[in-house]
């Protein structure tokens, strides 16, 4: 994969880690009611997706910031299929609530690419 397609993706991760404390109710709005602390979660999760973002952009922790992704894209699925399938979303295009789901797959093929 080209550079320009690892610095795509750490920037990536690195604002959406960001936006998880700009916009925190985006993301509490989509945590399944069954997982507990909820602002916690999103905190961690904001957290890991800057760190892990960045880690992408040295070449001593690459590898090991594209597993932590991984992980983390595989950690967040129950919420997007939370997402698709409560009718609290309803007003959602029903294209961008089940889109979501293969695109995770998507990101964790772009994510292994650097493993």
């Amino acid at each position: 994969m080209s550079n320009l397609s690892l610095y795509i993706q750490a920037v990536v991760y690195i604002a959406a880690g960001l936006n998880h404390f700009i916009s925190p109710k985006t993301y509490l709005a989509i945590m399944p009611p069954y997982i507990p602390a909820h602002n916690l979660m999103v905190v961690l999760s904001g957290i890991a997706e800057v760190l892990l973002g960045v880690g992408l952009l040295f070449p001593a922790t690459r590898s090991l910031s594209a597993w932590g992704l991984i992980l983390l894209l595989i950690a967040v699925f129950p919420a997007n299929v939370h997402m698709a399938t409560s009718s609290r979303f309803a007003k959602l295009p029903a294209w961008l609530r089940w889109g979501r789901l293969p695109l995770q797959g998507l990101l964790i093929w772009w994510a292994y690419q650097y493993t």
